[in-house]
């Protein structure tokens, strides 16, 4: 009778897990991708007109020195990224990333309307400097209102970003098995979306800051971003919501504890003998286990079965053991260190550039025609119609010709396009210097060192220093790929974080490099590029870059990619039924049991 009631019970929970399924699966897929990319577009629009033309109003409309205006966004940049943190542990913990992101959104919006209203208030700022020319600075209590828009509007758009990609892949069917048959990538597309708001941005928001008033450049943004939030809203009904499998860091903390428990324990040679618990992973691996690997096998002794162990009831003390997959998510985070630690050294290089190449630009002769100059923010327009154009040559062209090549379904893989980008952004670190040397000596030659604000006669083509053609999608399909399922959001997160600390890194050099390199020819003055060393500053940093890139690829070199035990969909009659592939003959421990052979426990 037990039994009977047992297999009744376990048909009833089987029939909802399938009815659950089914339900499942008529969420998400394509339809949900006009909501998701429209809300996308109209976030990157207002972030990208928040942020590309910042500068110019920090140094022009709040009088602040270059140096300082420039460390400002690239801190609160550092401290958005910083955020993303929290928000990626709210979402995968306890709220989900649906939720993540609607109040991320909000408080970026709260943010938003602030600044735009300290914009138009002449109370929130200092008396206008043209000539820029002992210019009275922002008071202090004017900074402590830029500083709380700065500061709502990082920790709203870092809780976005941190999710927001996982949320949209999450709409899919994301196995290899599946991805690998299909003829698009979704990052690409993702990318070529982003690609276009921020064209529009960089042009019809900045030309609006430039020429009809920060009122309404500022203003904009804020219309689009609540916009952006309505939208998001509405496709509410139809997203896959995925739900949190509990605090990634607290199980990282159980494997490291567990492992610290049984550090004398001896591993034993058959790794089928860890301890592995589908049931209990079911929450947290709906896509598919992650295999054992023999890299840091130190961390296995987490999984290994002792007497203590069997002694306990279900479920299992996740201090004292962990299973295969739980002890591979940390094997996974920390083989993704290293790569992100190049990154991190990347961003500090090229930290403040942005800053520096609209301040340059801004010297130069950026005429069109006679009546129409190019905005100096707007410059970065031609990186990203290459970005724009170069994802449909990648995609159509460059992928199938590299597949033949390599044999590898994407034609290459992430880590060959994270390297290109790489050297994409070495080169234009030294193309960077050779422009403001060739700058500084026209403005030589016509005698206008001493005259910041005169245009120097020398004609500005393509300027821009941050190849974002390299690595289209690279970096984000990279963690996507390789992150955990239910800690993609988190992982997101680490990366972006670690990227923020390189923000820091690089807020400082620029700090030691001003502070130290003399008052007379200093490289980056307060007020007059002309009469620094800018050119001096790109080389050092093309130099870090070299030294960084050969680091990257050796890690790349080493790097070991994840095995996947994926989870297969076999339709009988239309029934959802589930099949673990590729289960290794010797894997005795019972799927929902402590140990092999052991019913009662």
């Amino acid at each position: 009778m037990k039994s009977e009631n047992r297999i009744s019970e376990n048909g009833e929970e089987g029939e909802k897990e399938i009815s659950y399924k089914k339900k499942e699966k008529q969420l998400g897929g394509i339809k949900t991708m006009p909501f998701i990319f429209a809300s996308e577009i109209c976030d990157r629009f207002a972030m990208v007109g928040f942020y590309a033309n910042m500068i110019t109003y920090l140094t022009q409309e709040l009088n602040l020195p270059i140096v300082k205006a420039s460390n400002i966004l690239i801190n609160f940049s550092g401290t958005g990224s910083l955020s993303l943190l929290v928000g990626a542990l709210i979402a995968d913990s306890f709220a989900g990333r649906f939720w993540t992101i609607i109040v991320g959104s909000i408080v970026y919006e709260v943010g938003l309307m602030t600044l735009t209203t300290s914009a138009v208030l002449p109370q929130f700022r200092p008396p206008p400097c043209p000539t820029q020319e002992n210019c009275k600075e922002a008071s202090a209590a004017q900074l402590t209102v830029l500083y709380i828009c700065l500061l709502l509007k990082s920790l709203g758009s870092g809780s976005v970003r941190g999710c927001v990609v996982a949320f949209a892949a999450d709409q899919f069917d994301m196995k290899k098995s599946i991805t690998k048959k299909g003829g698009w990538n979704f990052f690409n597309i993702y990318y070529f979306c982003m690609g276009i708001s921020m064209l529009l941005a960089i042009t019809v928001l900045v030309y609006i800051q430039d020429h009809i008033g920060w009122g309404w450049g500022l203003g904009i943004p804020t219309i689009v971003m609540a916009l952006s939030i309505i939208t998001f809203l509405v496709g509410s009904p139809v997203y896959l919501k995925v739900k949190p499998g509990g605090s990634p860091l607290t199980r990282l903390a159980q494997v490291i504890v567990a492992a610290l428990r049984k550090r004398r324990a001896i591993a034993p040679e058959d790794p089928g003998l860890l301890y592995q618990n589908n049931d209990l992973d079911a929450a947290i691996a709906t896509n598919g286990r992650l295999l054992h690997t023999n890299q840091f096998k130190w961390f296995d002794r987490a999984a290994i079965l002792t007497d203590d162990d069997t002694s306990y009831s279900r479920p299992p003390n996740l201090w004292r053991l962990a299973t295969v997959h739980r002890v591979e998510e940390l094997k996974s985070i920390i083989r993704m260190l290293p790569i992100w630690i190049s990154a991190m050294l990347f961003t500090a290089t090229y930290a403040n550039s942005d800053s520096f190449t609209i301040l340059q630009a801004r010297t130069m002769d950026r005429h069109l025609s006679p009546s129409f100059q190019i905005p100096p923010a707007s410059l970065s327009v031609f990186s990203i119609l290459t970005f724009i154009l170069g994802i449909p040559f990648y995609e159509h062209i460059f992928v199938p010709f590299s597949r033949h090549l390599t044999g590898n379904p994407a034609g290459v893989t992430c880590l060959q396009r994270m390297g290109v980008g790489y050297i994409l952004n070495l080169l234009g670190t030294i193309v960077s210097a050779v422009v403001e040397a060739k700058r500084k000596a026209v403005a030589a030659d016509h005698g206008l060192l001493d005259k910041p604000t005169i245009t120097i006669p020398l004609i500005l083509y393509w300027r821009n220093r941050r190849c974002v053609l390299g690595g289209i999608g690279g970096h984000l399909e990279f963690i996507y790929d390789q992150s955990p399922e239910s800690m993609k959001s988190t992982v997101l997160a680490v990366y972006w974080t670690v990227a923020s600390v390189g923000s820091y890194i690089g807020s400082f050099m620029v700090s030691m490099v001003h502070r130290y390199t003399g008052k007379e020819r200093n490289w980056l003055p307060d007020r007059n590029l002309n009469r620094g060393r800018l050119d001096d500053f790109y080389w050092l940093m093309a130099a870090l870059e070299g030294f960084i890139f050969i680091y990257y690829v050796l890690c790349a070199r080493l790097y070991v990619y994840n095995p996947l035990e994926e989870v297969k969909e076999a339709s009988k009659d239309g029934d959802v039924e589930l099949a673990i592939g590729n289960i290794p003959s010797n894997a005795k421990n019972d799927a929902n049991g402590l140990a092999p052979g052991n019913d009662a426990l």
